[in-house]
C-alpha cells in the first residue's frame, strides 16, 4: 500500500524575493569551508555562473553585505562570510531545527489511505 510523507521547504524572503534557503545555505557553508567561491562551486559540482547569480541576488536583497572578497593575484583571491551572513545562516539552522522538530511531532497524524474519512 502507497503511504503520504509530510515534506517541507524552507526559505527566508525579502519583499516577497528569494533570499536564503537550502540551496544558498550550502552555497554559502561552502564557502566557509573553503574560503573561496570557485572551490565551492567544485565542491558542491555548481557552475561559477550559478553561484555567482545566486550571491549577486542575495546581495541585492540584503542590508548587509553577504561576503568580504579579495580579488585573485599570485595567492589567489578569496571569499569568507561577513559576520552578519555568518549570523543569518545560524538563525536560519536554528529555524530548520525548529521546522523539522515541529514536523517530526506531525508525523505521529495517521495520513494512511485506509484511515482518512471522506464525507460525499
Amino acid at each position: 500500500m502507497s503511504t503520504i510523507s509530510i515534506r517541507n521547504k524552507v526559505w527566508l524572503e525579502i519583499d516577497g524575493q528569494p533570499l536564503l534557503g537550502d540551496g544558498r545555505a550550502r552555497l554559502l557553508r561552502a564557502i566557509a569551508d573553503t574560503g573561496s567561491i570557485n572551490a565551492a562551486c567544485e565542491q558542491l559540482k555548481i557552475s561559477y555562473r550559478k553561484a555567482w547569480a545566486q550571491l549577486q541576488e542575495m546581495e541585492k536583497l540584503a542590508p548587509f553585505s553577504i561576503l568580504k572578497r579579495s580579488k585573485g593575484g599570485k595567492g589567489g583571491g578569496g571569499a569568507e562570510l561577513t559576520a552578519e551572513t555568518q549570523a543569518l545562516l545560524a538563525k536560519f539552522a536554528e529555524l530548520r531545527d525548529v521546522v523539522t522538530a515541529k514536523l517530526t511531532d506531525c508525523q505521529q497524524l495517521d495520513f494512511s489511505l485506509t484511515s482518512l474519512e471522506i464525507e460525499h
